[in-house]
């Protein structure tokens, strides 16, 4: 190996060494580590440097495992021409997901037939977003143009199931305007996710921790909102209602329990329909299905679709689907659904790569 070959070796793979490193600085150091530009800067950096080699590996490992018992030839031209070209498909897909992908919001439609639903509520439309994550925002420009997309639907309900923000209630000061914007006919309900706790922050004391929280709900009125802590409200029409009932973050494993479905349903009668918005999508299986009070449709959010994965021809695909059994779309149980929306917004890894920005269009119909 000669010394330039040596070199550019060398600095190929310090490359993910440093950005490794400065993950996990980052972390660490209170002052900078909670700022999630940097954090966002160098997750970015390191996939696009580390997955397209991760993936290529192989390809060359193939070779170099032929070439082993060939006392080391040079390697040949095309093996290394199918790792460049390997490579270069998550390259540019992670590229594209970081400048175009994070606000290519799909407008996901579904038409859900009940034999409960008052006649009046037949034809009766949703618009459901989730996990805003206005703390990850950069360009107006992008995010006007998914508020007009969901203006657009017309829609008689609009319901937010949750993370408005990444950590700080402050995150939300340059888009209250934005937000302000969005319309709904018959009105706007929204609930807490894991992040609008500010839980994830550390801070001086605990009434400053309060106080962003208290800010937050603020925020939810300040763009039209009635946020819901662990109640429910009836939505009337032609004579008739459905209760709407909202509950607080609940997730299995370490997130926060706060959502109290029991309270949150106390004043309803088991006969009425019921539309829940629950955050994460966990408390489906683990509270809900078996509650005594029947929930004929839950809406959730809080996966993300892990911002990365596959959905193509009916196909669907992304690590995260082996950490929750329902982390995208539609599932039933019986006479029971769940709706769990890809979510509006990005954190972390900023942008999206496959799983598409969402607003879901629900249609009750009555059957």
């Amino acid at each position: 190996m000669t010394d330039n070959s040596a070199i550019a070796t060398w600095i190929y793979w310090m490359i993910d060494v440093l950005l490794i490193g400065g993950i996990m600085l980052f972390m660490f150091i209170r002052s900078i580590g909670r700022n999630p530009a940097i954090i966002s800067i160098l997750m970015a950096g390191l996939l696009l440097s580390a997955v397209p080699k991760i993936l290529a590996l192989p390809v060359l490992l193939v070779e170099d495992i032929a070439r082993l018992f060939l006392n080391f030839p040079p390697r040949q031209f095309w093996v290394s021409a199918l790792a460049a070209v390997v490579a270069a498909i998550p390259f540019f897909s992670l590229l594209y997901g970081m400048i175009g992908g994070r606000h290519n919001y799909k407008v996901h439609r579904i038409t859900l037939p009940f034999t409960d639903l008052p006649e009046a509520f037949d034809g009766f439309t949703i618009t459901q977003l989730s996990d805003i994550h206005s703390g990850s925002f950069s360009s107006k420009k992008g995010v006007e143009k998914g508020i007009s997309l969901v203006n657009a639907q017309n829609s008689d309900l609009l319901l937010f199931t949750g993370d408005l923000v990444n950590n700080l209630a402050s995150e939300m000061d340059p888009w209250i305007e934005s937000f302000a914007k969005l319309k709904a006919k018959v009105g706007k309900y929204s609930v807490l996710g894991n992040h609008d706790y500010g839980s994830y922050s550390k801070w001086p004391s605990k009434k400053d921790e309060a106080d962003n929280l208290a800010r937050l709900k603020e925020v939810h009125k300040e763009i039209g909102f009635k946020l819901l802590l662990n109640q429910s409200v009836n939505i009337e029409k032609g004579g008739e209602k459905i209760a709407l009932i909202g509950v607080e973050n609940w997730g299995k494993g370490g997130f926060q329990k706060y959502g109290d479905l029991t309270k949150a349903t106390a004043n309803l009668d088991d006969s009425e329909f019921k539309i829940l918005m629950s955050h994460d999508p966990s408390h489906w299986e683990a509270k809900t299905l078996e509650h005594e009070k029947h929930i004929n449709l839950a809406l959730a959010g809080h996966t993300h679709g892990m911002q990365f994965g596959i959905e193509l021809f009916g196909f669907k695909w992304s690590p995260v689907k082996y950490v929750y059994e329902q982390w995208a779309g539609l599932y039933k149980r019986g006479e029971k659904y769940l709706y769990v929306n890809r979510g509006f917004g990005f954190i972390g890894f900023k942008g999206r790569v496959g799983i598409w920005p969402e607003i879901t269009v629900i249609t009750l119909k009555s059957i």
